[in-house]
């Protein structure tokens, strides 16, 4: 049985569904890339296992534990934690200030998490006391990634994590990506950079009008012909 999964989930925004019978898994330790072409309902199927819709049919489970009928808010306190693709960070406050607020669920002590915290994006750290919005843009995501696991979350969400940053830019975050996969949380990320998502994923997904069209490990949907053909550009 998976960690986390959202199985035949079926559902939209009041209109016409958007998903159709749509299942997406991830284990702990792992890294599970959606993908496909715009309006394929990627982002969508990602926030039906987070709540942000309802569902007409299936079901979304974390540790065994049906999870359908939970608010959003409940299911971030079973370890779900979310990265949009935007407005993600408080641009006015500096990164540490962030950091806190990221831990609004947590009661103890939150030096020792931003400390870890520091550890795996050290250029936090460095710019712990500069104000968020004076950032570059990857700085910026490495804040949204932070806050993020200022609840220790086991499952991290993330909506396009390279969205409008750099080549350059675009590998750091999927090195930072990497390393908090050792950390054990499992990871689930909506991504356009097909090539480079699935080159650091353990499997992936790829939906076509809200259906699962492709699934298999990273390696095996980089080297399908229909897949490079239809969504790599090869």
């Amino acid at each position: 049985m998976p960690f986390f999964s959202g199985e035949k989930m079926t559902g939209g925004y009041g209109g016409a569904d958007i998903i159709n019978s749509c299942t997406i898994s991830v284990n702990r330790g792992e890294i599970v890339a959606i993908l496909g072409p715009n309006g394929a309902g990627k982002s969508t199927a990602m926030k039906a296992m987070l709540g942000l819709l309802n569902l007409k049919s299936g079901k979304v489970s974390i540790d065994g534990k049906d999870i359908s009928t939970l608010t959003p808010q409940d299911r971030v306190k079973e370890g779900i934690s979310f990265v949009p693709q935007s407005r993600n960070v408080f641009t006015g406050l500096n990164v540490q200030e962030n950091l806190e607020m990221g831990a609004y669920l947590r009661e103890e002590r939150i030096e020792e998490i931003i400390n870890e915290i520091y550890e795996l994006f050290p250029i936090l750290k460095e710019k712990r006391s500069q104000i968020v919005g004076e950032l570059s843009g990857g700085q910026r995501q490495q804040v949204a990634l932070g806050r993020a696991l200022m609840t220790k979350p086991s499952v991290l969400m993330l909506d396009e994590p390279t969205a409008g940053v750099s080549p350059i830019v675009m590998d750091e975050l999927f090195d930072h990506i990497l390393k908090v996969k050792k950390t054990n949380v499992a990871i689930i990320m909506v991504e356009q950079n097909a090539k480079q998502a699935l080159s650091i994923a353990d499997r992936g997904y790829v939906l076509v009008t809200g259906e699962n069209k492709f699934s298999g490990t990273g390696k095996e949907l980089l080297n399908d012909p229909e897949v490079r053909r239809s969504f790599l550009g090869a």
